[in-house]
């Protein structure tokens, strides 16, 4: 990243984002807005929601098991469910739900451990983070530490594709980055099935932008159908 590329931040409180259908975030001293980007058309618009309400209740049924079994071994020390909040379309604050799969008290610990970062970029990244449980590796590597967010797409927060929501505090972009704010996060997307935590930040949010622009149907489709051999590879998976 270039030390004279342009920083954008997010400019009123972040508690007040969800109040409205919009972002506004200050380039330097230019105000730019963030709405809600209007679906191709609205065919696709109920297309996906239906996808999403019928992959997501089917994945929840059918992965019952494994909520119990993961209850089992993570239920000591910090509970089986992780919640953060995150940014999610317009800039809209939502709870997002994973099982956990670090100590109790990892957020605070960001801070000592901030050097051992590969993203180069507001996100935190790295293989051997020694804040992650044992139990946690294994959830992280097989993203099953991801399937409760199946939860926030039946609830609308998110779609089974699109660009990952980041925590509120992770939401720092450059130039035209933010845009990924203009469409509903995902469970799955181009970043997902091409590296993932490999690949640096700024490219990451170049995929992102990718996927505003590209979206459709069937590459929702193409996209998950290319998403399950991603994740058994663990190709980028921590």
């Amino acid at each position: 990243m270039s030390k004279d590329a342009p920083t954008v931040t997010i400019e009123r409180p972040i508690e007040s984002l969800h109040e409205s259908h919009e972002t506004i975030v200050s380039l330097h001293t230019r105000k730019l807005f963030v709405p809600d980007a209007p679906e191709p058309h609205l065919a696709y618009n109920a297309s996906k929601r239906i996808l999403d309400l019928v992959v997501a209740s089917l994945a929840l049924v059918a992965t019952s098991p494994v909520f119990l079994i993961v209850a089992l071994f993570n239920f000591r020390g910090g509970g089986v469910f992780y919640k953060q909040r995150r940014l999610g379309i317009g800039g809209r604050v939502f709870v997002c739900y994973k099982f956990r799969s670090m100590v109790p008290g990892a957020e605070e610990l960001r801070e000592q451990i901030e050097s051992l970062n590969i993203t180069r970029g507001p996100t935190f990244k790295n293989e051997e983070d020694p804040r992650v449980t044992r139990i946690g590796r294994f959830l992280r590597r097989t993203s099953l530490d991801e399937l409760p967010q199946l939860i926030n797409v039946i609830r609308g927060e998110m779609s089974l594709v699109g660009p990952r929501p980041l925590a509120v505090d992770e939401n720092r972009y450059r130039g035209y980055q933010h845009l990924r704010l203009s469409v509903i996060p995902g469970l799955t997307c181009i970043w997902q099935v091409s590296g993932r935590s490999t690949i640096a930040f700024d490219r990451w949010m170049d995929m992102d932008l990718e996927y505003v622009d590209t979206r459709s149907l069937a590459k929702d489709v193409w996209l998950l159908i290319r998403t399950v051999p991603a994740v058994l590879s663990g190709d980028g998976a921590y």
